[in-house]
């Protein structure tokens, strides 16, 4: 929570910061490896000290507890599936789990040794020594995955109880200057992922919003389209147009109106129209007075 919060711009990185960004990553990985080694070597080859190896319960199965020693020496075994199984969310867990497998491997060298020079003690056990020796291998596999996903983890009660406990100065140098150059180069490349994640979501913001205006720009270029299409293309036809409605001059000025009620109400108001024009009616003749008007072929000449 103390770290500033990386900020690129909205663009993103250049992609020549971007190259130098991840050559700088790749370096510092292989530092952070062969510091790590180092380390690790180290450690290992510094005496255990006693009051650590007293500490210890008796057999590995009470260090593990039931479901790790039973996850650990069953036939089949997958450490990736091992680690998936657990829950690793905190820091604490995962110290927890580290102490449980190195004092477990603490205990079965001893009982190894302790086989091989064939004297029984308080470490015997009815475990066969090859079995102890796969348990040991696969331990250490857990422990050698627990530092490549966790390459930040503070130090173990045996590490912690080795250093303190040496009297090798070339040792103590040793282990002291790997163990800060461990620290530097995870914090070194733990910054560099950060800022390149960021890169990495502005680089989809961009390219969102790029998408987005795309959308926009065809809806509105299909929208113009059919404005073009509809004024070249020519005046449709009405349904009055083809039940043969012919409507006046008045019916354009109600353009509003539909053209069905429209019609219904100029033949509603076409009686009154004729009501009040006499002219517009003509007038009725009897039979007799057309045959009197009619004149003979003689009367013609």
């Amino acid at each position: 929570w103390w770290l500033p919060v990386v900020k690129v711009p909205s663009d993103g990185l250049s992609e020549e910061s971007r190259r130098l960004l991840h050559s700088q990553k790749d370096s510092v990985a292989q530092v952070l490896k062969a510091a790590t080694a180092i380390n690790a070597l180290v450690l290992s080859e510094m005496h255990i000290p006693d009051n650590y190896i007293d500490s210890l319960p008796k057999n590995g199965k009470t260090s593990l507890g039931d479901f790790l020693y039973k996850s650990i020496t069953e036939e089949s075994f997958d450490p990736d599936y091992f680690l998936s199984c657990l829950d690793l969310s905190t820091e604490h867990k995962v110290l927890d789990l580290k102490n449980r497998i190195e004092a477990s491997m603490v205990i079965w060298k001893r009982k190894m040794n302790q086989k091989e020079k064939d004297c029984k003690s308080q470490w015997g056990s009815s475990v066969s020594l090859e079995k102890r020796e796969l348990f040991e291998v696969r331990a250490e596999t857990i422990l050698v995955m627990l530092k490549q996903q966790f390459p930040g983890i503070p130090q173990s009660s045996l590490e912690v109880s080795k250093i303190k406990n040496n009297k090798d100065v070339g040792q103590a140098i040793l282990e002291s200057y790997s163990r800060v150059l461990e620290s530097l180069a995870w914090k070194i490349m733990s910054r560099v992922e950060d800022v390149l994640e960021a890169d990495l979501l502005a680089q989809r913001q961009l390219v969102g919003e790029a998408e987005g205006r795309s959308e926009s720009e065809a809806e509105s270029e299909y929208e113009e389209m059919e404005k073009v299409v509809g004024a070249e293309t020519p005046n449709s036809r009405k349904l009055s147009d083809f039940i043969g409605w012919r409507l006046s001059s008045d019916t354009k000025k109600h353009s509003s109106m539909g053209d069905i009620e429209f019609f219904y109400r100029v033949e509603q108001e076409k009686p009154m129209m004729m009501m009040k024009s006499p002219r517009a009616i003509p007038k009725k003749l009897s039979y007799l007075a057309k045959l009197e008007n009619m004149r003979s072929p003689s009367e013609r000449h």
